[in-house]
């Protein structure tokens, strides 16, 4: 694996971490990376796990099953996101961990073994200090996404749910045009019917509290009183 190809010193793991370190620290603990193509299950509900992931190139989705074989669509996964953290970190508690990630495309994945991360100080020395820094920010990163989604599903109407999905959006890229996935992507983010959604999109263009476009979607703040 050359992690100078990958430019994974430009992931956020490896924030403020020279290549060189990069490829020190992949050697020191024993990472790997790995190709999976579209639609994998990179990782499975209920199953051991003892690896932190982080996107490399690609995309993929985070979902909920239950025992039931019925699914949640959570937040995507894009380069620098992480994954398996809860089953690696806590093995105690994966037989209730529900959570699966599948590919949305093909994808790279850095796999760092948790156990050989955490030995791994007397050997990197700042440069694990630093890793450490950037893991526990990402953690963090993770639980405001959390507490994001419970806000998103709390709302009472289909226009409400859209409305703080797009806010929510916006303040991550900090952009006004919000870009969206397909209309049954969107529906499955945000729970809801795909054509229930649709009908609603397009009664909030014609109030002119939404603008449309080819895959983005721009809320008027002054239409919906933000």
């Amino acid at each position: 694996m050359n992690g100078y190809q990958l430019d994974l010193q430009e992931l956020p793991l490896f924030r403020d971490v020279s290549a060189e370190e990069v490829e020190r620290f992949i050697q020191s603990t024993g990472a790997s990376v790995k190709r999976y193509a579209k639609h994998t299950r990179i990782l499975k509900a209920y199953e051991p796990n003892a690896n932190i992931g982080v996107v490399v190139e690609g995309q993929a989705q985070v979902i909920a099953e239950d025992r039931f074989g019925n699914e949640s669509i959570g937040h995507k996964l894009e380069r620098g996101g992480m994954m398996g953290s809860a089953s690696a970190i806590l093995p105690q508690f994966q037989l209730n961990n529900n959570t699966s990630i599948e590919a949305l495309t093909d994808i790279i994945v850095l796999w760092v073994p948790y156990r050989a991360l955490l030995v791994a100080g007397p050997k990197l020395g700042h440069t694990h200090g630093m890793v450490m820094r950037n893991l526990l920010e990402a953690f963090c990163s993770k639980n405001v996404m959390m507490m994001e989604k419970i806000q998103l599903l709390s709302q009472k109407t289909l226009r409400e749910r859209l409305i703080v999905y797009l806010l929510q959006r916006e303040g991550r890229c900090r952009c006004e045009q919000v870009k969206v996935p397909g209309r049954v992507q969107l529906a499955k983010e945000i729970e809801c019917n795909r054509s229930a959604l649709t009908r609603e999109i397009a009664a909030m263009k014609a109030e002119g509290m939404l603008v449309v476009g080819e895959d983005w979607l721009q809320l008027n703040k002054e239409r919906i009183g933000c």
